[in-house]
């Protein structure tokens, strides 16, 4: 036992040193501190070019979400270079990783439809979090508080959290409880209110222009 923690202690005191450990820490709390401070500067932009835009909060949350794990990733890397670690080996390890993982996934029908339908439902927006959601014939019905590549989490009255695989919203019928106006009955609502008050014209639904017969 004394011979293998000899051989233990010479290991470390040959291949960590201390300057490296203090390197690392110092990296990351003061990399940590910059990608905490970066997101949240980010965070600040996207809410105050929301009135203009109108971004969806779940895209807000995705853009956060992969900016920062993209710097994550960078300061890895950075940690790895300073301990003498070859990025370009390690980027052949991940691509080999990545080459097995992918096999695995086009094995694993279920993963890649889920992950396809989150891209999908992340660009049509059929529902948004916060709004209620029902899938039916199930009746499972909840708030929608998050979503991420596999599931969409939704939250029932009682306080439970019921995660719905994002395929099943392609397979079945859902409602979704939502208080705003779409733009047609925003158009539709303005046009029946020109024409109760007379004006001098009314746009219809079709866009058509209507106007009032001149006295």
């Amino acid at each position: 036992m004394d011979h293998e923690l000899q051989q233990f202690t010479a290991f470390i005191s040959a291949h960590v040193r201390p300057e490296a450990v203090l390197g690392t820490v110092a990296l990351l709390i003061f990399g940590g501190a910059a990608i905490l401070a970066l997101t949240r500067v980010l965070r600040t932009v996207l809410r105050r070019v929301d009135p203009r835009l109108h971004i969806p909060y779940d895209t807000t949350l995705l853009v956060l979400r992969f900016v920062a794990g993209a710097l994550w990733v960078l300061l890895g890397l950075v940690i790895l270079g300073f301990w003498g670690v070859s990025v370009s080996g390690l980027w052949t390890f991940l691509a080999s990783v990545g080459t097995l993982v992918g096999v695995g996934f086009l094995a694993t029908w279920t993963m890649i439809s889920n992950a396809t339908a989150t891209l999908l439902i992340t660009i049509w927006r059929p529902f948004r979090l916060g709004q209620d959601v029902e899938l039916l014939p199930e009746n499972l019905k909840g708030r929608v508080i998050d979503r991420n590549l596999m599931f969409t989490a939704l939250r029932e009255q009682s306080g439970t959290i019921l995660q719905i695989p994002n395929n099943l919203f392609f397979q079945k019928m859902f409602r979704v409880t939502a208080s705003e106006q779409y733009l047609f009955e925003f158009l539709e609502h303005e046009t029946e209110r020109d024409r109760n008050a007379g004006g001098p014209s009314a746009v219809a639904a079709d866009g058509v222009t209507v106007r009032a017969p001149e006295r």
